[in-house]
C-alpha cells in the first residue's frame, strides 16, 4: 500500500496563482469563516435506523455537507486574498484527520468542549493555521463533522482549481524525486492539459520497483505510468504460454 506523503509541488510562484485567481496580494482582511458560515444549516446527522437502502443517505448529506463548509471557506479566502495559504493549511489539516481517532475524539459528544479546544489550539500552533482556518475548524467540531474534514478539503480544492485554472496531478515513486523532476512533470502535465497551474502531490510506493505514475484529472483518471512493475507486466503478457502440463 501506498505511504502517503502529501507534500505538494506547485509549477508558479504563490503570487502569480493568487493573481490568476483574482485575489489581491494585500494584507488579509478581516472575514472570519463564522460570518459567511452563519447561514449554514446544523450539519450533524443522528444515527438512523438502519434499512436495506438507506446506506447512501448519509453519503449524500455528507457530500453535501462538505460541499457546503468548501463553498464557504472559499468565499473567506477569496476576500482575504489568501486563497494560497489557506489551500496550504487545508494539506495539513487533511494529514492531520487521515488518522481516523482524532475525528472520533472531535465527534465524541461525551468529550469536554474545553479539551476539544485545547487541541484545536496545539493543531492551530504547530500547524502555523490562519486565523479563519481555526474559526472553520471550530464550526466543523461545534457541528460534529470532523469525520468529513478530508471531504471538505477534497471540496476546497476543486474551487480552488477552478477558480485558479490549476491542474492536480499524483506523482508516485519508490524515492522521493528530485525538485527539477518534478518541475518536469509538471510541465509536461501542464503541456498536455493547457492547465494554467499545476500542482503536484507525491506519494511513495515500493512496490513499483523503479520508475514513477503520474494520475491526473478531477477524479485522477488519466494515467501515466513509466514504472518497472509495468513494464515487467507487458514483458510479462507478451511471453505468455498456455499451461503445459509436466510429467512426474
Amino acid at each position: 500500500m501506498a505511504a502517503l506523503r502529501l507534500a505538494s509541488f506547485t509549477l508558479r510562484p504563490a503570487a502569480a496563482a493568487a493573481a490568476s485567481s483574482g485575489a489581491t496580494p494585500s494584507a488579509p482582511r478581516s472575514a472570519s469563516f463564522s460570518s459567511v458560515a452563519r447561514g449554514l444549516p446544523s450539519l450533524r446527522l443522528a444515527p438512523p435506523r438502519r434499512r436495506r437502502g438507506d446506506l447512501a443517505r448519509p453519503r449524500a448529506a455528507a457530500e453535501a455537507a462538505a460541499e457546503s463548509y468548501a463553498s464557504a471557506l472559499s468565499e473567506v479566502a477569496v476576500e482575504n486574498g489568501t486563497l494560497e495559504q489557506t489551500v496550504s493549511d487545508l494539506e495539513k489539516l487533511e494529514k492531520i484527520f487521515a488518522d481516523e481517532a482524532v475525528a472520533e475524539f472531535f465527534d465524541n459528544p461525551t468529550v469536554p468542549r474545553e479539551e476539544k479546544a485545547e487541541l484545536i489550539g496545539e493543531i492551530a500552533k504547530s500547524s502555523e493555521l490562519q486565523p479563519h482556518v481555526v474559526n472553520f475548524l471550530n464550526v466543523v467540531v461545534d457541528n460534529f463533522r470532523a469525520s468529513i474534514v478530508p471531504q471538505i478539503v477534497v471540496e476546497f480544492e476543486n474551487v480552488y482549481n477552478s477558480l485558479t485554472g490549476t491542474e492536480v496531478a499524483t506523482v508516485t515513486s519508490v524515492v522521493q524525486l528530485e525538485s527539477q523532476d518534478l518541475a518536469q512533470i509538471a510541465q509536461h502535465v501542464q503541456k498536455m492539459t493547457g492547465a494554467k497551474n499545476v500542482r503536484l502531490k507525491t506519494q511513495l510506493d515500493p512496490a513499483l520497483i523503479a520508475g514513477f505514475t503520474v494520475q491526473y484529472g478531477r477524479d485522477g483518471s488519466n494515467l501515466i505510468d513509466m514504472s518497472v512493475r509495468k513494464q515487467i507486466e507487458e514483458i510479462a503478457s507478451e511471453f505468455e504460454l498456455p499451461a503445459v502440463p509436466l510429467e512426474v
